[in-house]
């Protein structure tokens, strides 16, 4: 089915720089850039970036990570199991909670293969041992949203993912469709076909 088929009124709106989806204010980045992952190139950066604080967490997403931890922790090496046994997994308070880090660094559910940095959640459940497999924030990246009304939704550029750009460059992959199943897990099937309409401005 076309997208345009079932547009109802004031769905999607324009404004200078970005438009609006539903509740969602999209940057006109989201939608002009191209992007796929090169894990060979960035060995999982982004697992991995300095700063201190991990993955942003919505509230609703500690108790599945935390049903989804002994299947995770059969991954993690000594180190990062000492430390989630003795300080947990995530920290902050109530809309805004975040994973931990491992010196203020590799998140505390990495592993690594072939000197690529993975995600233990995600391997958890591409094992078939849990349902859940990661958090939102990590799914999209590089495109990050806001928690708060409405959502913002914004493409985060960072020097760690330049092989990722260029990556989807020459292979004409734009980041709305390399993030197409975590985009639709967050927003749903309608919203991200509207999305679509603005592939590279099409429609703006």
């Amino acid at each position: 089915m076309c997208a345009n088929s079932f547009l109802f009124p004031n769905y999607l709106l324009y404004l200078k720089g970005m438009f609006i989806i539903g509740e969602a204010i999209v940057q006109n980045p989201v939608t002009d850039a191209y992007f796929c992952c090169d894990l060979e190139k960035c060995k999982g950066a982004c697992c991995t970036l300095e700063g201190g604080r991990g993955a942003p967490l919505l509230d609703e997403e500690i108790e599945p990570m935390s049903n989804s931890l002994p299947f995770a922790l059969e991954y993690v090496d000594r180190k990062h199991l000492s430390y989630i046994e003795e300080h947990g997994f995530f920290e902050g308070s109530t809309g805004d909670y975040t994973t931990k880090c491992i010196d203020n660094k590799a998140c505390v559910f990495v592993y690594y293969q072939n000197g690529i940095a993975r995600c233990s959640l995600e391997r958890a459940f591409e094992e078939g041992y849990t349902s859940w497999k990661k958090p939102i924030s990590c799914h999209l990246f590089p495109v990050r949203i806001s928690n708060g009304k409405p959502t913002m939704v914004r493409y985060e550029q960072i020097a760690e993912c330049s092989a990722g750009v260029k990556k989807g460059k020459r292979d004409a992959i734009p980041l709305v469709m390399f993030l197409e199943e975590p985009l639709r897990r967050r927003f749903g099937d309608e919203w991200y076909l509207y999305l679509l309409t603005q592939v590279n401005g099409e429609d703006r």
